[in-house]
């Protein structure tokens, strides 16, 4: 073998860094620095070496290289949502990875489906591949299972939900005032019999959204009418039947507040179904895809979810970065956009 051609190996092995050393002519020694990113090494060898690398497909092993690092860092974070699917899910995760990227860390990210026991079950397999951190979208109520892991020095922040009986970080939307924005939004167009169509109340932003929605009807002076509520979870098909079924009530809603996005978009499906969509007013919490090319267009109260992640990303690297401060709670305020469905007076009238 000459200088510049790749030693043999077999077909089913990895390129080695003696290999790289061996095609390129240094040093072992020299290949580690150039991989490692070591800036005192001659370029025209350093060039050299990453044009060894590249001929012979050589990556380096990441996992050796964080155990010889005395940090120990693996350069990555794990990241917990509810559905990895759902928009808001998606556009939380995206958020985060760019700011991991900057940092030179990867995302490793896994649906959690409101199973508690996935949870837990998915936090330590990413604990377990040694990530430096979490992100995490609880489901459920009890995160003393982490502690012992938080007082081994993996950092975590909670974003969307507050954590319960553990002391860490979190980032979340101010649902209950989103809330009695959406309703006194429907209010102030006239509407008096307002139902509500939501997630389970054992979810803790659900049960913030409808507490919002009682505390408007409250301050509105509307009775509250526990016949045009309903609690469908997150399934698209539950809220399309629910839809159908307070719309066929004696006295039906004349506006209706969905306060999940997934229970939004059955709504949507529902009252175009039935030809209603110009004539019950509907305002949903959480933005989704293609809501303001509707006729009319969906209403909604909006989180900022880049901020969320944006936040909770960056409070996990000051962390990481050594930060010992008391932990807090960030809450991010949410706003109404409107689009026409929220805007449908009462009566079936358009301003």
């Amino acid at each position: 073998m000459t200088q510049g051609e790749p030693p043999p190996r077999s077909p089913r092995s990895r390129p080695t860094m003696r290999e790289v050393a061996a095609l390129a002519g240094v040093a072992i020694k020299t290949v580690s620095r150039v991989v490692n990113g070591v800036p005192t090494v001659d370029p025209a060898i350093a060039a050299r070496v990453r044009e060894a690398a590249d001929k012979l497909g050589y990556r380096p092993n990441l996992t050796a290289s964080s155990l010889r690092r005395g940090d120990g860092r693996t350069a990555t974070v794990g990241m917990l949502v509810e559905d990895a699917a759902n928009p808001f899910s998606a556009a939380l995760t995206r958020t985060v990875e760019n700011v991991a990227r900057k940092r030179g860390s990867l995302v490793l990210v896994g649906s959690l489906d409101e199973d508690q026991a996935r949870e837990r079950e998915l936090a330590q397999a990413l604990i377990d591949r040694r990530v430096d951190g979490l992100v995490i979208v609880p489901a459920g109520r009890d995160h003393s299972y982490l502690i012992s892991e938080q007082r081994s020095g993996t950092c975590m922040v909670f974003v969307d939900r507050e954590p319960s009986l553990l002391d860490a970080d979190a980032v979340v939307s101010d649902n209950r005032q989103g809330a009695i924005t959406a309703v006194d939004h429907l209010r102030k167009a006239g509407h008096r019999r307002i139902a509500y169509l939501g997630d389970r109340v054992t979810i803790s932003t659900a049960a913030q959204r409808f507490d919002g929605y009682r505390h408007a009807l409250e301050l509105a002076h509307l009775e509250y009418d526990d016949e045009i509520v309903r609690h469908v979870g997150s399934s698209e098909g539950a809220a399309i039947a629910a839809t159908e079924e307070l719309l066929a009530l004696p006295n039906p809603p004349t506006a209706l507040f969905t306060s999940q996005n997934f229970v939004t978009i059955g709504a949507v499906r529902a009252l175009r179904a039935l030809g209603l969509q110009d004539r019950v007013a509907h305002l949903g919490f959480d933005d989704f895809p293609l809501a303001d090319i509707l006729s009319p267009g969906i209403s909604v109260i909006a989180q900022d979810i880049e901020e969320l992640g944006r936040t909770a990303a960056e409070m996990l690297f000051r962390r990481l970065d050594g930060d010992e401060s008391p932990t807090t709670t960030v809450t991010v305020p949410t706003r109404l956009i409107e689009r026409g469905s929220g805007e449908i007076r009462a009566g079936g009238r358009h301003d």
